[in-house]
């Protein structure tokens, strides 16, 4: 069990580092990233990129 702990709790510190990444990207670089990832289905990363997007109220 505590493996398993162990294991979520790092999966989680690296999900917070890449949402921080994203989040301190630029505008430019932010729409990039998002345009790479837009096609369908959309990947998780997909969905930080934009989710991001909307809070600075900007689009592709």
């Amino acid at each position: 069990m505590k493996r398993i702990a162990d294991h979520h709790a790092t999966t989680a510190r690296t999900v917070a580092r890449i949402e921080a990444s994203i989040t301190a990207l630029g505008n430019d670089d932010l729409l990039d990233l998002a345009d790479i990832f837009q096609q369908a289905p959309r990947t998780p990363l997909a969905e930080m990129a934009f989710a991001e997007m909307a809070k600075r109220g900007i689009s592709l």
